[in-house]
This record gives structure tokens, C-alpha cells and sequence, in this order.
């Protein structure tokens, strides 16, 4: 299994979502949705693993005007006009396979199965200790 962070650099709880994998020692993929989207396969997977399209919309969005857009369409509409302006998504959407989850959620990704993805740590000091560095969740 490979982890994917899709997100953008600049956002807070994308970084949030990297530190969270990093401290635990998992490898992940980041895909920065300003230089590469999501494909139709992707989206659909995703969408499909969160309960459907709309768990992907940010009502927060900075393109006002395209989520008014997306609002004002026919239902079977919205769908193909998401995938085509992905801005409008919330970010981070953390794939592992099948499994997704969106937004800043750091206890949906603690009940996730990402120890079959886990690399072993190690952290010597003055012996070996056990747990997650600093003992931080995200």
C-alpha cells in the first residue's frame, strides 16, 4: 500500500496531515493538486471510499464564484464540474488503497490501517524507546 497526501503546499492542515506520517516514521507520496490533479480514477475512488462526492467540496473555497456555480447545477452536473475544478476540493484527502479520508481528521487516520504501510523506527537514546516521536499526534 502507498500513501497519498493529496493537497497543496500552503496548506496548513496538508502539512499537519506530512508532519503527522513523518513523526510515525510511514512513507507517503505528497501530489500537490496546484501542479498535478487528481485523476478520474482517483476521484472516483475517493469518492466512492468517502460516501460520495459532496465529502469533497469545501464550502470554505476562495473561488466563490465557481462553487456558486456548482450549487446552481443540475445534480448530475456537479460531479463532472468538481473533477474539473479541483480547487473547490478540502484538502488533505489522505488515500491508503481503498481507504480515505478528508480534512484535518486525526482520528479517522488513527483508526485507518496504516501499520501494513508502517517502516520500522527507531529512536536511540540511551537505549530504544517505543511510541511515536515527541508523542505528538498531527
Amino acid at each position: 500500500m502507498n500513501i497519498q497526501i493529496f493537497g497543496t503546499t500552503k496548506c496548513f492542515d496538508t502539512k499537519k496531515a506530512q508532519r503527522y506520517f513523518k513523526e510515525r516514521g510511514i512513507k507517503f507520496q505528497m501530489i500537490d493538486l496546484k501542479e498535478k490533479e487528481m485523476s478520474r480514477g482517483e476521484f472516483e475512488n475517493v469518492s466512492r471510499a468517502l460516501g460520495g462526492w459532496q465529502a469533497l467540496v469545501d464550502p470554505n473555497a476562495k473561488d466563490k464564484q465557481t462553487l456558486a456555480l456548482l450549487d446552481a447545477l443540475v445534480d448530475w452536473q456537479k460531479e463532472d464540474n468538481l473533477f474539473e475544478n479541483q480547487q473547490l476540493f478540502r484538502t488533505p484527502i489522505v488515500r491508503n488503497g481503498r481507504q480515505a479520508t478528508v480534512g484535518y481528521q486525526p482520528d479517522v487516520c488513527k483508526s485507518l490501517d496504516w501499520d501494513a504501510v508502517r517502516i520500522p523506527l527507531v529512536c536511540i537514546l540511551g537505549g530504544l524507546s517505543r511510541g511515536t516521536p515527541r508523542g505528538r499526534p498531527f
